[in-house]
């Protein structure tokens, strides 16, 4: 019965016109005058600079992008991809993964637990300048960033072996036990 007459009351309240009125106007102020200066500012002349020609010196402007292509999931995964007229393409994409990791509270406080994290993996094409056609793949995980290709270089492979450290055999000396005894011939533990 209560949540009646609160209904009610609330309706009643809210039938009522209003007696605020919002007509505010925001007050007007003259515009500002200063006195003329006293000296005229020189007028000087536009400089006579030739316009700036960007292309001019570009070796790569019929260098142009022919395909492209960017998408964004709604689960933080992504995949984006181009190429272009020297035939250079690239392609990248990256998903959201829980993995083990460093965490932060509100206080700062330091903790080890599950976190999300981005992996990575593309590849891109080119050639060089000297005619070298070059592949480069890669992958960035929690294993750390992974590039492969026949361009980069190689570590040395280990192909001698290391020398054995000399062993010497010998014999610790024995240190003498002494047990003593309470005079009646018992040993004493």
């Amino acid at each position: 019965m209560k949540l009646f007459f609160v209904a009610a009351f609330l309706a009643v309240a809210a039938a009522v016109p209003s007696s605020y009125k919002p007509e505010y106007k925001a007050p007007s102020y003259p515009a500002p005058s200063y006195p003329a200066p006293k000296y005229p500012a020189p007028a000087y002349p536009a400089p006579a600079y030739p316009s700036p020609s960007y292309n001019k010196d570009n070796k790569y402007a019929d260098i142009t992008v022919t395909s492209q292509s960017d998408e964004r999931n709604i689960d933080g995964s992504s995949q984006w991809s181009y190429a272009q007229s020297d035939y250079t393409t690239r392609e990248e994409s990256q998903a959201q993964k829980k993995m083990q990791g460093v965490t932060y509270d509100s206080y700062g406080k330091e903790s080890y637990g599950e976190v999300l994290g981005n992996t990575n993996k593309g590849s891109s094409y080119w050639v060089s300048p000297e005619g070298e056609k070059l592949t480069l793949t890669w992958a960035a995980d929690e294993a750390g960033f992974q590039p492969k290709g026949d361009h980069l270089p190689v570590a040395p492979v280990h192909e001698y072996e290391l020398p054995v450290a000399p062993v010497h055999e010998y014999e610790l000396p024995v240190a003498p036990v002494h047990i003593p005894f309470n005079g009646k011939g018992y040993k004493i533990y």
